[in-house]
């Protein structure tokens, strides 16, 4: 059921250590098929030296398995409430990269420092809420509300902005497939690594212009988009 999705999946996982977003297994991707309501996801705490296609698991936007052995990512219930609150996403991923973790860790935003920022998120990071005591029993499911609702508050979109960092946790990213979910998961990294030795080297160092920021983002997203062939 679904096999070119999972296989679609796997190699999006599998990019993870690839590009050294991960330690063990702290992380995983989700790719879905709207039409069908079904998304696969990574299983949990299987070593990615040993996952295989067979190994991903496939859940409904109930949150009901309904192919797979084994069980699914831990977070996939996070998943679950960004695929049904995000309708134009397609991928999803978390990990706990050490550049993006410490400023999640830190409870702050990422700034756009630069255009490298600028090209693939447009403004500044969000790092949504820790998560209230009350809410830890439902750890995952709320994770994903938090973020969500983040994104509510302060009027963000979510295709702009297609990254979040959870307070004390670690960021998430989504995109267009699972493969271009670990595009933003990779990038975010980099960005979250520029913007620290950019406070490194200048701790009073400003967000670049408003209107570097604008040129640099829509030169390669919207209707006038121009970058590329």
């Amino acid at each position: 059921m679904l096999e070119e999705l999972k296989l679609e999946v796997y190699k999006a996982n599998m990019k993870l250590p690839e590009h050294h977003l991960i330690t063990f297994t702290w992380g995983n991707v989700s790719g879905i098929d709207r039409e069908a309501g079904i998304f696969a996801i990574k299983p949990s705490g299987v070593d990615y030296d040993k996952l295989t296609p067979d190994d991903i698991v496939l859940v409904d936007l109930n949150g009901k398995k309904v192919e797979g052995k084994l069980n699914p990512s831990s977070d996939t219930d996070t998943h679950l409430v960004l695929y049904n609150r995000f309708p134009k996403i397609q991928g999803i991923v978390h990990t706990h990269s050490p550049y993006a973790t410490a400023w999640a860790q830190s409870g702050r935003d990422i700034p756009c420092y630069g255009t490298t920022h600028a090209d693939y998120i447009y403004g500044p990071v969000p790092c949504a809420r820790v998560l209230k005591e009350s809410e830890l029993d439902n750890y995952e499911y709320n994770t994903g509300v938090v973020i969500c609702d983040t994104f509510e508050k302060r009027g963000l979109d979510y295709e702009a902005v297609p990254a979040v960092l959870c307070r004390n946790h670690g960021p998430f990213t989504w995109g267009t497939s699972a493969d271009n979910a670990v595009h933003n998961a990779v990038c975010l990294e980099e960005c979250a690594r520029m913007a620290l030795y950019t406070e490194l080297i200048d701790p009073k160092a400003s967000p670049a212009p408003a209107a570097l920021q604008n040129k640099h983002y829509f030169r390669k997203h919207g209707a006038n988009a121009y970058y590329g062939q």
